[in-house]
């Protein structure tokens, strides 16, 4: 990668930790990397379009770093504990910081809401590989949809950010919760095969209830109107 250009990812990836997302300007970001201001559109169009590229090209990076942990994973519980200890890590660095400035930049931004999905989606794919492959045995299987079950483990840990920003302790006891789910599906993976199977009819019934039960309350509100 050219080197200026590098510079200003990097750049606005520390401006953001450190300064959020109302301290970020072609100045500020230049002025970081040691450049004059006018290469950031040079380079990226815009402000906007450098914070799109530094959100998806920092996620990649990021996610390609732990490829290898999460290929150790062998049970869910095992993809949490590698899930505590990521957090930990990328919250220590700033990085996760760095994600949940740029969602509440999205909030006015469209460029950068569209680059900060695909930087989300970057994750969210990393843990479907590994949900697909710890399922696949699990009394979970054909039960848990991985793609969702993905898109809301990387939902909870980016919410965990912002709410070890106003509650630390909060946020610890949130992840000591996870870890006591954490044993529960551990159990699960425990079960015979008879018991698997008396499981996963019990709970497709119980999915099935649920969802016999919201079409009718849709069907009500329809028939209201």
């Amino acid at each position: 990668m050219n080197e200026t250009r590098r510079k200003l990812l990097d750049a606005t990836v520390e401006t953001l930790r450190e300064q959020g997302i109302a301290g970020v300007s072609a100045r500020t970001i230049a002025s970081a990397a040691g450049v004059n201001q006018a290469l950031v559109f040079y380079h990226f169009g815009s402000v906007g379009g450098l914070l799109a590229q530094a959100c998806t090209s920092g996620a990649a990076e990021r996610a390609a770093l732990y490829r290898e942990r999460f290929a150790q994973a062998t049970s869910l519980r095992e993809l949490l504990v590698i899930g505590r200890e990521l957090h930990e890590a990328e919250h220590s660095a700033g990085n996760v910081a760095v994600l949940a400035q740029a969602l509440a930049g999205s909030q006015r931004d469209p460029e950068l809401a569209a680059a900060t999905t695909a930087a989300l989606e970057v994750w969210v794919a990393e843990l479907e590989t590994v949900l697909d492959r710890v399922l696949a045995d699990s009394p979970l299987a054909g039960v848990v949809d991985a793609p969702s079950l993905a898109r809301i483990i990387a939902s909870a840990f980016i919410g965990l950010e912002l709410y070890d920003g106003a509650d630390p302790e909060g946020a610890r006891k949130a992840l000591d919760a996870l870890d006591g789910l954490g044993a529960i599906l551990e159990m699960l993976d425990g079960l015979g095969p008879l018991a698997t199977r008396m499981f996963r009819a019990r709970t497709r019934h119980a999915a099935s209830n649920q969802d016999s039960h919201s079409g009718t309350r849709g069907g009500s509100g329809r028939s209201k109107r």
